[in-house]
């Protein structure tokens, strides 16, 4: 047993270690949770009320910004992901657990939360699901590395303009039309290009829903609510939309 124990060890240090911890689900979604407090927070105070448009667009952009971190770790942990995706087959093989559920609700040591080493486990248990994650020749691969290094000052940008109305209405509209746009069209290319692979085949309906897509069911979704209060901005000329 105990022989065992080190090498699940040495396979996940992070289980391992002493020290504070957190569950890698809770502190992702704590990130989330205060990001879009804070820009709501500025918000009602500055204008006196919470509106709807608002706080899904300040949603979204808040998990943007999160999952940019998780994209450039996808970069800067190319290689290591590789290593990572057939440990986690492996497992999947001897234990039948979701590689995926075994890493969102391990504990890591709070002065680890911030290591690509640790966010590389984002693409290696998906990696299982899509094998594009471990090439990096694929479209899904270099899709989402552009959009972790791309996106966030852009996203920013917009939320800023939101908030506190700095630049015209329109002028912000113009940058939500860029901004949602690319994220419908790249998140609707790779749900097609999953598609014809015929990646789809070999999961189970769940699963599919569940890991693949649902996530991007999102991606297309909010965006094209992000388009209809861009077009608004644009044609009103006011932030009216937004609540001020």
């Amino acid at each position: 047993m105990a022989k065992n124990r080190d090498a699940l060890a040495a396979d996940r240090p992070y289980v391992a270690e002493k020290g504070p911890k957190v569950v890698v689900a809770a502190f992702a979604a704590v990130v989330v949770f205060v990001l879009t407090l804070a820009w709501n927070a500025v918000s009602y105070r500055l204008h006196g009320g919470l509106n709807p448009y608002y706080f899904l667009i300040s949603l979204f952009l808040s998990i943007n910004l999160l999952i940019c971190y998780w994209e450039t770790c996808l970069y800067l942990r190319r290689d290591y992901i590789v290593e990572r995706a057939r440990y986690w087959r492996e497992r999947r093989a001897s234990t039948g657990r979701t590689p995926a559920v075994e890493f969102l609700t391990a504990s890591v040591r709070l002065r680890r939360v911030a290591s690509p080493t640790l966010w590389a486990d984002v693409w290696a248990t998906y990696a299982l699901y899509d094998g594009a994650y471990t090439d990096r020749r694929t479209f899904g691969f270099n899709a989402d590395i552009g959009n972790g290094f791309f996106t966030p000052i852009p996203s920013v940008l917009l939320l800023s303009a939101l908030t506190f109305g700095f630049m015209p209405a329109t002028f912000a509209g113009i940058l939500g039309i860029a901004l949602f746009w690319q994220w419908v069209y790249v998140s609707s290319l790779y749900a097609v290009s999953f598609w014809v692979a015929g990646s789809h085949e070999r999961m189970p309906r769940s699963v599919r829903w569940t890991y693949v897509w649902g996530p991007n069911a999102v991606w297309i979704v909010v965006p094209l609510l992000g388009l209809f209060v861009s077009a608004r901005l644009i044609l009103d000329g006011t932030y009216a939309i937004v609540g001020h």
